[in-house]
Protein backbone atom coordinates (compact mmCIF):
# COMPACT_ATOMS: atom_id res chain seq x y z
CA UNK A 1 0.00 0.00 0.00
CA UNK A 2 1.45 3.46 -0.60
CA UNK A 3 1.70 5.13 2.84
CA UNK A 4 2.60 8.46 1.49
CA UNK A 5 -1.00 8.35 -0.23
CA UNK A 6 -2.77 7.48 3.06
CA UNK A 7 -0.73 9.64 4.75
CA UNK A 8 -2.17 12.69 2.42
CA UNK A 9 -5.72 11.71 2.33
CA UNK A 10 -5.66 11.65 6.53
CA UNK A 11 -3.86 15.17 6.72
CA UNK A 12 -6.33 16.39 4.07
CA UNK A 13 -9.13 15.48 6.06
CA UNK A 14 -7.90 16.53 9.21
CA UNK A 15 -6.44 19.78 7.82
CA UNK A 16 -9.94 21.32 6.36
CA UNK A 17 -12.03 18.83 9.35
CA UNK A 18 -13.52 22.10 11.30
CA UNK A 19 -14.24 23.86 7.84
CA UNK A 20 -18.04 23.05 7.95
CA UNK A 21 -18.00 24.02 11.34
CA UNK A 22 -16.70 27.43 10.64
CA UNK A 23 -19.09 27.45 7.46
CA UNK A 24 -22.22 27.18 10.01
CA UNK A 25 -20.38 29.72 12.90
CA UNK A 26 -20.53 32.31 10.17
CA UNK A 27 -24.35 31.47 8.08
CA UNK A 28 -25.58 31.33 11.70
CA UNK A 29 -23.67 33.85 13.51
CA UNK A 30 -24.03 31.34 16.78
CA UNK A 31 -21.62 29.35 18.34
CA UNK A 32 -24.32 27.64 20.62
CA UNK A 33 -23.23 24.09 19.32
CA UNK A 34 -19.70 24.76 19.60
CA UNK A 35 -17.20 23.70 22.32
CA UNK A 36 -14.66 26.59 22.61
CA UNK A 37 -12.67 24.01 24.77
CA UNK A 38 -12.97 21.25 22.14
CA UNK A 39 -11.19 23.82 19.84
CA UNK A 40 -8.75 25.22 22.33
CA UNK A 41 -8.03 20.91 22.49
CA UNK A 42 -7.69 20.39 19.10
CA UNK A 43 -5.18 23.21 18.27
CA UNK A 44 -2.63 22.20 20.98
CA UNK A 45 -3.14 18.81 19.67
CA UNK A 46 -2.17 20.70 16.50
CA UNK A 47 0.64 22.51 17.65
CA UNK A 48 2.40 19.07 19.36
CA UNK A 49 1.69 17.21 16.49
CA UNK A 50 3.38 19.55 14.38
CA UNK A 51 6.34 19.97 16.44
CA UNK A 52 6.67 16.17 16.52
CA UNK A 53 6.60 16.53 12.92
CA UNK A 54 9.40 18.78 13.13
CA UNK A 55 11.55 16.53 15.01
CA UNK A 56 10.80 14.20 12.44
CA UNK A 57 11.83 16.15 9.57
CA UNK A 58 8.03 14.96 7.90
CA UNK A 59 6.59 17.65 5.71
CA UNK A 60 3.48 15.79 5.56
CA UNK A 61 3.02 15.57 9.29
CA UNK A 62 4.59 19.24 9.47
CA UNK A 63 2.22 21.06 6.70
CA UNK A 64 -1.08 19.28 7.68
CA UNK A 65 -0.78 20.21 11.45
CA UNK A 66 0.35 24.19 10.22
CA UNK A 67 -2.82 24.02 8.14
CA UNK A 68 -5.39 22.87 10.73
CA UNK A 69 -3.40 25.22 12.93
CA UNK A 70 -5.21 28.11 10.41
CA UNK A 71 -8.28 26.93 10.22
CA UNK A 72 -8.73 26.45 13.85
CA UNK A 73 -7.71 29.59 14.00
CA UNK A 74 -10.13 30.96 12.00
CA UNK A 75 -12.54 29.20 13.96
CA UNK A 76 -11.51 30.31 17.16
CA UNK A 77 -11.41 33.54 16.22
CA UNK A 78 -15.46 33.02 15.26
CA UNK A 79 -16.05 31.48 18.96
CA UNK A 80 -14.97 34.10 20.65
CA UNK A 81 -16.12 37.22 18.89
CA UNK A 82 -19.43 35.46 18.50
CA UNK A 83 -19.28 34.28 21.97
CA UNK A 84 -19.74 37.98 22.89
CA UNK A 85 -22.21 38.98 21.32
CA UNK A 86 -20.26 40.05 18.07
CA UNK A 87 -21.11 40.00 14.42
CA UNK A 88 -18.65 39.49 11.77
CA UNK A 89 -18.69 42.04 9.00
CA UNK A 90 -20.06 40.39 6.20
Amino acid sequence: MPWKFVGIVAAFLTMFGFVPQIVKMWKTHSVEDVSGLTLFQFSVGSTLWMLYGMHLQDFIVIGANVISLVTLSIALGFYLRLSRGAQPNP
